[in-house]
């Protein structure tokens, strides 16, 4: 029987990065793969292919361009699904080709098959042969799956999961959406701008809870703009599914409406992947959704087993996994290093159009009884927003301390805005004030300029004038009053 000093469970972004680190320090570390291509959900069905479709799509459908240049962007042919799957296919095939190189670059033994617990220290691996490996220290990263209803039937052809419709073989006419959360936000905004009509349906009068609510009506806007309906306090009671694949779907809601559609995509929740685990053999405590309970470590309730990325839950991104794996090696090899990981990182939703946060929100701010202000500055403003075209309503909006001028939030919707977060992602950890980001020298033209125009606007309202009318077709308050 092989020993090791760790054996990992799963080749994602938290998977991988562990295993490295610990064969880094000259562990001996197994990692254990079910899927012939590597790097889980992060690189093959969830976070790089949706990215990447997004891409295709505003390459495309030359969304933000049209126009911009004097002539409207042509493709010369019809696009198909597969000019739109080509790219999602290349990357996802390449970086999980490089995931692998990594492991076997730092002489990470690879076992091929499903990972079930004997106990609490050997794992039997079930591939093409059969065999039980002991493991010092065991870390589950099995990630998440897409949570299936039992009224939904999912066929994966035209009723959809997550994964299932990155798989699709045509494009549809329509397709409905159930979900407003990250992933359904995504995908909606996706086929609205490859110009198949789209519906979705949610079962609250918001999408995104987590983010700002000044942005989230703005991405509202901008999507019933590229013609996507959206049905608040609303859900599906009932399916019909015809056998002729001509004919539409029959979704009816709870209001009593009926939708015909050509496709349905269920995007509300995903599950912990432990079922071929059987963490009862180890002892492992489970949490709702088939999670795995870990303390700030990542330690679960066996001192030597931990558990990161999806499997533990929120917050479920990949950049999170990557430095959870980490500290959970540094915490049960003692490394000296990644103790924990910052309190503040930032949120990246990569719809038509983006939307980045990170910080306090406003409604956080006015929770905890902060004397804040805000500023805003728009993309259409900055002469880089005038040369790329395309980005009317986008803006970016900072919160900050009334007396200190101290910035505690940024948030930011339009192109680019994962790119743009990450500069104030720093003036928040750093607690920068405005008086210093108005002090920066930035590059001209760059978007970056939405900083330094954001700080003046919040020292504006401060003294209750505005110095400057903006272009955009966004409605801000004048001021900072919250009321107003």
């Amino acid at each position: 029987m092989k020993s090791f000093d760790l054996i990992v469970i799963g080749s994602g972004p938290a998977g991988e990065k562990a295993a490295v680190k610990a064969a880094y320090f000259n562990y001996t570390v197994a990692l254990i793969e079910k899927e012939p291509d590597f790097g889980g959900a992060g690189v093959q069905t969830g976070t790089l292919p949706s990215k990447t479709l997004k891409e295709t799509a505003l390459y495309l459908s030359g969304i933000y361009q049209k126009g911009v240049f004097g002539v409207d962007k042509e493709i010369g042919r019809e696009v198909g699904i597969k000019d739109f799957m080509y790219r999602k296919t290349i990357v996802s095939k390449e970086m999980g080709d490089i995931v692998k190189q990594n492991l076997l670059d730092h002489k990470v033994e690879i076992f091929s098959g499903t990972a079930s617990f004997e106990d609490d220290h050997h794992v039997k691996v079930k591939g093409a042969s059969e065999e039980v490996i002991f493991g010092r220290n065991i870390l589950v990263a099995t990630g998440s799956y897409p949570y299936h209803p039992d009224a939904i039937p999912f066929d994966e052809l035209r009723v959809h999961d997550s994964d299932s419709i990155l798989n699709i073989e045509k494009f549809p006419k329509s397709i409905c959406v159930l979900g407003a959360g990250v992933i359904g936000c995504e995908y909606a905004t996706i086929f609205a701008a490859m110009g198949v009509k789209t519906c979705m349906v949610n079962n609250v009068n918001r999408i995104l809870e987590f983010l700002d609510n000044e942005v989230t009506e703005a991405l509202v806007n901008q999507m019933r703009e590229n013609g996507i309906n959206i049905l608040f306090n609303n859900s599906i009671k009932d399916y019909y599914v015809p056998e002729d694949p001509d004919k539409p779907l029959s979704l009816l809601l709870d209001s009593g409406e009926k939708l015909n559609v050509d496709m349905f995509l269920y995007a509300a929740g995903r599950s912990g992947n432990i079922k071929m685990l059987q963490c009862e053999n180890a002892g492992i405590n489970i949490g709702e959704r088939e999670t795995l309970l870990v303390n700030e470590n990542y330690q679960t309730n066996i001192p030597h087993i931990y558990a990161v990325g999806d499997v533990i839950g929120f917050p479920a991104l990949a950049s999170i996994g990557m430095e959870q794996g980490r500290v959970a090696v540094n915490h049960m090899l003692d490394a000296g290093d990644l103790e924990k990981i910052t309190e503040i990182f930032p949120y990246g939703i990569y719809t038509v159009p983006e939307v980045s946060m990170v910080g306090a929100t406003e409604e956080e701010a006015r929770e905890k009884g902060i004397n804040y202000a805000l500023g805003y500055s728009c993309h259409c403003d900055m002469a880089r927003g005038m040369i790329v075209g395309g980005q009317d309503n986008g803006f970016l909006k900072l919160i900050f301390e009334r007396e200190s001028k101290t910035i505690i939030g940024v948030h930011i919707i339009g192109p680019m805005a994962t790119e743009l977060i990450h500069y104030g992602m720093g003036l928040v950890q750093d607690q920068k004030t405005l008086l210093q980001v108005i002090s920066t020298v930035f590059n001209y033209p760059t978007l970056h300029d939405l900083y330094k125009y954001a700080s003046y606007d919040g020292l504006s309202n401060l003294k209750g004038k505005k110095m400057k009318k903006s272009k955009s077709k966004t409605q801000f308050r004048t001021y900072d009053d919250p009321e107003k």
